[in-house]
């Protein structure tokens, strides 16, 4: 790909989307931004023809709403259809796709969301490529808000290699620049892994970040036996393989530097 391009960006107010956005403009390329707010719906297909008009590549970094399966599927299925159809149309001549470690280790639940979407992403008319990443450092602070009960913040049990934000953004401009090679379901090599640098714990995540902000919240980790990702996250499902690419900084540091 030419050194300068126009890159779209799906999701570029979101919590990788809004970094590499600012990457890509500070390396000189033009950046289409696509959200609802710059009148962009994925779902509904208004205002992507137009986004996409001269673009050479689209990174999509777009999540929906809700965490349920089915509302998180059809967001995800819609919007990669929009994407593919329109794309095509307009040239786009590459896709890349940040998805999750694991997702093919569960059986359900947005893991199972995420997996749909890779399908339907590899299966469209746009070369497109993968970019599965470990869990944000900044969801931590998401889920303590999901988990909040008054006093008390319940957890799952959950091994991952928490990355940073940033750190994706900047791998998935890697691979948006890279020269062309052997994407989607052709190529034979495992999907690309991005991680932090080493194993946590979301519960000890959660007490360093609380304990950063003075919070005196006391946190829990819980198992929920109906809940068919649970053994999967305390398992380790979410950690990467032997192939990924490990980004810092860790938790911690990432606190330190915020």
């Amino acid at each position: 790909m030419q050194e300068r391009s126009k890159i779209a960006v799906a999701g570029a107010t979101g919590r990788v989307g809004r970094h590499i956005v600012e990457l890509l403009e500070a390396r000189g390329h033009a950046v289409v931004a696509m959200s609802r707010t710059r009148g962009v719906d994925l779902v509904t297909g208004e205002g992507v023809a137009q986004a996409l008009a001269g673009v050479q590549c689209i990174i999509d970094a777009a999540t929906g709403n809700s965490p349920d399966e089915k509302a998180a599927t059809d967001f995800f299925t819609a919007a990669a259809r929009n994407l593919h159809e329109a794309g095509e149309r307009a040239g786009v001549r590459r896709m890349v796709v940040v998805s999750i470690i694991g997702i093919d280790r569960f059986t359900g639940g947005y893991q199972a969301a995420k997996l749909a979407h890779e399908q339907v992403a590899l299966a469209g008319p746009i070369p497109a490529t993968i970019l599965r990443a470990a869990q944000f450092h900044e969801f931590v602070g998401t889920l303590m808000e999901w988990g909040r009960r008054d006093d008390v913040i319940q957890l799952p049990r959950m091994r991952t290699q928490l990355v940073a934000a940033r750190s994706v953004a900047e791998a998935l401009i890697d691979l948006a620049l890279a020269p062309d090679a052997a994407t989607g379901a052709a190529s034979r090599d495992p999907i690309p892994e991005i991680a932090g640098p080493r194993p946590e714990n979301l519960v000890d995540a959660a007490r360093l970040l609380a304990a950063r902000r003075g919070d005196r919240v006391r946190i829990e980790a819980v198992s929920d036996p109906s809940d068919p990702a649970s053994e999967p996250f305390a398992a380790g499902a979410l950690l990467p393989g032997s192939h990924a690419v490990l980004a810092g900084p860790t938790f911690a540091e990432w606190l330190e530097r915020a």
